[in-house]
């Protein structure tokens, strides 16, 4: 092959399709734990979470909800990926090798927020996993006002040291993890015969970057624990499920229930929620209280 502008242009434009069609045709999880959230800025800020409207009867002056001044903050952050092509792969045409490179490069971006999105949930019991309240996202004391206005707390975990799981409501507008785009994958290159990289290192430069970051909704939306996965400790996380409010008393009305595991406790939950029988050949009365999903990004 020739090395001239037409020839690197319509290798380009390769290039990018092979990215998009690795981007577009894998199979995502994060839209299964996290809330999607468009963002304009460096970071946004979530103090909305702390104060969230409720009804009340109308009783004087309508009181209003006011979001919090310094609130929960996201900030985004920078991510990027970079293939280099040899020069000497474009004289000798041997591009098709970069084909399936490129479209496990665009696979792997989308990937990366799956990756991401678990990889939030799983840090949620320790430092680094904070919610709004300035809490773990998983804890024993989140604050909150009771019906009568008092304060109050409320868990979210049972604890444990196991590989970890998770019972989400998953039919309300918010999921328990944010994931928050500033701005999504594009692909660039550096493949001109004149740049620096070609000259000094016969290197041509593809990639793609992006702007994106993490963060927690409510608390309330979200039982995890590391307890050992038995229908003991299911039941558990189902009345914790079933009885979580939002200030004032507010209840999580109509609750879906989504049961997220790893690989290592799949047998577990199917054995829970998935066999329409005990071994004991009773009915299980938790077949189908919640829909299974499985994670590789949580063992």
């Amino acid at each position: 092959m020739i090395i001239n502008s037409g020839n690197l242009k319509n290798a380009g434009i390769g290039f990018n399709a092979a990215f998009k069609t690795g981007l577009t045709t894998t199979t995502s999880q994060y839209a299964l734990i996290a809330t999607t959230v468009p963002s304009t800025t460096k970071k946004n800020e979530y103090g909305w979470l702390n104060m969230l409207p409720q009804v009340r009867e109308w009783l004087g002056d309508r009181q209003s909800s006011r979001v919090a001044a310094s609130g929960y903050t996201v900030t985004n952050r920078d991510w990027e990926i970079t293939l280099e092509v040899d020069r000497n792969d474009f004289e000798d045409d041997n591009l098709g090798i970069y084909t399936p490179m490129l479209q496990m490069m665009g696979g792997n971006t989308t990937r990366h927020y799956d990756r991401l999105t678990f990889g939030a949930l799983k840090s949620g019991f320790a430092a680094g996993g904070e919610c709004f309240d300035g809490q773990y996202f998983f804890d024993t004391d989140h604050p909150i006002l009771a019906e009568d206005g008092t304060k109050t707390t409320f868990a979210n975990t049972d604890g444990g040291d196991g590989a970890p799981w998770f019972l989400i409501a998953k039919n309300q507008p918010l999921l328990p993890v944010l994931l928050q785009k500033r701005r999504d994958y594009s692909f660039v290159s550096k493949a001109a015969p004149n740049d620096d990289n070609v000259f000094y290192q016969k290197k041509f430069v593809y990639g793609a970057d992006a702007r994106y970051a993490t963060g927690y909704t409510l608390p309330q939306l979200c039982w995890g624990s590391k307890q050992p996965l038995d229908t003991a400790h299911f039941n558990a996380a189902m009345q914790s499920m079933l009885g979580m409010k939002l200030d004032y008393g507010v209840e999580i009305a109509n609750a879906e229930f989504r049961m997220v595991v790893g690989a290592s406790n799949r047998a577990a939950a199917q054995s829970i929620i998935q066999a329409q029988f005990l071994a004991s050949g009773a009915s299980n009365t938790n077949y189908q209280a919640a829909e299974l999903a499985v994670s590789p990004y949580l063992d």
